[in-house]
């Protein structure tokens, strides 16, 4: 059970770490408190606190675009400096749309994860290859004076 617990954990690390990961989180994190709160009512105590405006249809589109920028970040990668400014804008727009962007929480989420996709530069074969330098086996550039007698 273990072992196929690490084995999963590996896998999924590895998966991770070939793809804008943190980006599609953070912005697929961005389009659920924007698509939430216009269809909320929440209530504080005896207090109703309804946040449903006009903008209700505005704000579902823009959830929607973010779900769907952020899987696209997880599963297309070549996509990525596309989906990031995408996400930048649907995030800033959602400020006046959708009650202030989620109540900041989706205009913040949405900004870090556009600035993440943009940002994001897949790993390539040859540094993964390359063996770490051995520092022993390093030269000396002749003419200098190391200490030595």
């Amino acid at each position: 059970m273990r072992v196929a617990a690490t084995a999963t954990r590996r896998e999924f690390r590895t998966w991770r770490n070939g793809r804008p990961f943190w980006a599609g989180l953070f912005t697929f994190a961005a389009g659920l408190p924007i698509i939430y709160f216009p269809y909320a009512h929440l209530k504080f105590g005896a207090i109703p606190l309804a946040l449903s405006t006009s903008a209700g249809a505005g704000s579902l589109i823009i959830g929607v675009l973010l779900v769907a920028l952020a899987i696209s970040l997880w599963f297309h990668q070549q996509a990525r400096v596309f989906a990031g400014i995408a996400v930048i804008l649907l995030a800033l727009v959602s400020f006046p749309v959708a009650n202030f962007g989620g109540l900041l929480i989706g205009l913040t989420s949405g900004l870090i994860g556009g600035s993440l996709a943009c940002a994001w530069i897949p790993p390539t074969a040859a540094a993964e290859s390359q063996p770490a330098a051995n520092p022993a086996s390093t030269t000396i550039p002749a003419g200098e004076d190391h200490g030595g007698t």
